[in-house]
């Protein structure tokens, strides 16, 4: 089956790169990638928790985006403008 999927650039060209390194085309690498993903949502979840606990401390991979973020409200709100230290 055909379908079209917008991938964002910089993904693009790593997955584009992987599949070369592994002497497969794209369309076998993504294959393989979703089949992989697949695999990996049909195993039973460690002690039986539920899909809806990932949202209650289950959700690590945020931390280091949550944390960017942080910075970059911290570093834009410890500017006083001119206008405020009056």
């Amino acid at each position: 089956m055909k379908t079209t999927i917008e991938i964002p650039d910089p993904l693009f060209r790593k997955v584009k790169s992987r599949a070369a390194e592994r002497g497969q085309t794209l369309k076998e690498f993504v294959a393989d990638a979703l089949q992989a993903r697949l695999a990996t949502n049909s195993a039973v979840r460690p002690s039986g928790e539920p899909k809806w606990m990932e949202g209650f401390g289950k959700l690590r991979r945020l931390r280091n985006e949550t944390a960017r973020i942080q910075g970059i409200i911290d570093e834009t709100f410890e500017v006083v403008e001119a206008e405020d230290r009056l």
